[in-house]
């Protein structure tokens, strides 16, 4: 008897410890852009644009002609998006792969334009090309550094 018991909680002891392990795998690590706190959400919903972002798979899924597409890249008329600044919706309570099949219900719930709890970013945001912004700004006249503006002159002789 003895040894059934102690079968018996050996055997409870290994399912527990499996079931322990399947449950605390790793989603992936969030984009520097992605809320900050957020590390065990797969799916993030972009309300401006009206796309997915699945954090696991590091692709991005929306629809095209009623087709829902995976991408590594945002579609060509959202490259300029700032997804620094845009409202993520993290899908805290779906685990599926399909976070479209809910597509209605979140568009209905966060709209365009939607807003809830401030967020910031995991991440700094990267500056845009620094040596173009520097030519840009530049004033041509002190490119070779012999502007009157700049030249000090002493009449003390």
């Amino acid at each position: 008897m003895k040894k059934l018991v102690f079968a018996l909680v050996l055997f409870m002891s290994i399912s527990f410890a499996q079931a322990q392990v399947s449950i605390n795998v790793n989603i992936g690590t969030p984009p520097s852009w992605g809320p900050e706190g957020n590390d065990d959400s797969r799916y993030y919903y972009l309300p401006d644009i009206d796309i997915y972002y699945d954090v696991a798979e590091r692709q991005y899924i929306y629809d095209n002609n009623g087709r829902w597409i995976r991408d590594k890249r945002l579609p060509s008329q959202y490259r300029n998006y700032d997804l620094y600044g845009g409202y993520k919706v993290v899908l805290k309570d779906y685990k599926g792969n399909t976070p479209y099949s809910y597509h209605k219900k979140h568009r209905e719930n966060y709209p365009k334009g939607y807003h809830g709890k401030p967020q910031k970013s995991r991440g700094s945001k990267p500056e845009k090309n620094k040596s173009e912004h520097k030519q840009k700004h530049e004033n041509p006249k002190n490119s070779k550094g012999n502007s009157n503006k700049d030249h000090k002159h002493d009449d003390h002789h």
